[in-house]
């Protein structure tokens, strides 16, 4: 759940913690120890990034309220987290004021291999096969799950039908449309295309995933390969081409840029959607990523968050009766949550089946298009292997050598990834 609301930053709510005591709310500090309550065995610490969307960290928090009223010896405390949240949660976890249960998003086996999560096989019970194979997938390591799936992000290129069709140019379906549509639609006040303030975001990710490469494959890094860097050096034509929107208000995850007229296709995900359908209507569609070449593949990446348990934490069993009244058992809950405040596919099959939200128009494509070509990043792919990997595009963008500086970021990546397996 990425979506941001045009005049805030992408995680720019205030923090806030409330403690939930038989039903009852009680404002807190943000800090993750919190204050005990005199009316439950057991007070869990729950830590969730800062969603952007209007009313999530209200439905936060009704959830918790919900569990201790049908668990009145636990008691749960939300905290909201701005910021850099994984930062901030990669660090706490090394500590004694860890949190009890917590999301993450693009998952990340380091923590299991760590052992800093604990294995959650026996929540899922019968609900496990109306789990989506994707979603179980994200949370396995060496045939143990290691969290609870709670949403499927799908992030796709957003274009405006009648500034497409004003104009004489069709839907891009390759990337060499791609690029000559963002050509054409580019005007002196206008660019034709924004894929984010560094003009990168996503990108070089798909454009190798498009081309038929991989990021990582077995358990080493793949982006040093000649058609990653056939495919990040193809990006040098939208950027010579001064076709990209840069250091815009908000970034690619906001749709305001698109909603506001100032580009007609973005890099964007299904969480915008209802805040695009309120300001355009239907003059907008959904696309992939085009295919690079001949031999590659449009793309479509699909993300979300997923819910874990401290395994070091003192309150093990109460935590995991939580995230299991939640995310296995509480599908009311989870429909709430993928639909009611932007739009996100619930991982729970039975229930994504009932999102009438998500069966039409172009929410329903976006769904179609995720279920043929998306693409998850890889469990390994964490922020030190990604920033090497993006460090090389950006200088590629620009003019670098694309086979040596893949390459070489491979090299560097590789030491980071074994760490993370071993």
């Amino acid at each position: 759940m990425s979506a941001r609301r045009a005049q805030l930053s992408r995680r720019g709510f205030l923090g806030g913690s409330l403690l939930f005591v038989a039903g009852a709310a009680v404002g807190c500090t943000t800090s993750p120890t919190g204050a005990a309550s005199a009316g439950a065995k057991t007070t869990l610490n729950v830590w969730s990034h800062a969603y952007g969307e209007a009313g999530t960290q209200q439905a936060l928090t009704r959830y918790a309220a919900a569990f201790t009223k049908a668990n009145p010896d636990i008691a749960v405390k939300v905290t909201w987290v701005p910021g850099d949240y994984g930062s901030k949660l990669n660090a706490t976890l090394l500590t004694d004021a860890a949190p009890d249960v917590f999301e993450i998003g693009d998952f990340s086996e380091s923590l299991a291999r760590r052992g800093q999560i604990a294995v959650l096989d026996d929540l899922y019970g019968s609900a496990k096969s109306d789990f989506n194979q994707g979603a179980l997938d994200m949370v396995t390591v060496d045939g143990k799950l290691y969290g609870v799936k709670m949403i499927d992000d799908i992030m796709m290129l957003f274009y405006r039908k009648s500034v497409l069709s004003k104009a004489g140019i069709a839907p891009p379906r390759t990337f060499d449309d791609l690029v000559a549509a963002a050509k054409e639609l580019t005007a002196k006040k206008t660019k034709g295309l924004f894929l984010g303030n560094d003009g990168l975001g996503d990108s070089a990710a798909l454009a190798v995933l498009s081309n038929g490469g991989a990021l990582i494959a077995d358990g080493k890094a793949a982006f040093g390969s000649p058609q990653a860097a056939q495919a990040v050096a193809g990006l040098r034509r939208l950027h010579r081409d001064d076709s990209l929107l840069l250091g815009f208000t908000t970034d690619w995850w906001d749709p305001a840029a698109f909603i506001q007229n100032v580009v007609p296709m973005q890099w964007c995900g299904l969480w915008a959607m209802p805040a695009i359908q309120k300001a355009l209507g239907d003059d907008f569609g959904v696309l992939p990523w085009p295919a690079f070449g001949t031999g590659g593949s449009p793309v479509v990446r699909v993300g979300g968050w997923s819910s874990c348990v401290n395994a070091k934490g003192k309150n093990i069993d109460a935590a995991k009766k939580f995230v299991q009244w939640l995310w296995v058992e509480g599908t009311d809950l989870q429909m709430d949550w993928s639909v009611s405040y932007g739009f996100h596919v619930p991982p729970r099959t039975s229930v994504a089946a009932k999102a009438d939200k998500l069966a039409e128009g172009a929410a329903k494509e976006t769904v179609t298009l995720a279920t043929k070509y998306g693409k998850h990043n890889p469990s390994t792919w964490n922020s030190a292997v990604s920033t090497m990997f993006s460090a090389a595009a950006a200088k590629i963008v620009k003019g670098g050598d694309a086979a040596r500086l893949l390459t070489d970021a491979a090299k560097q990546a590789q030491p980071e990834i074994d760490k993370q397996r071993s």
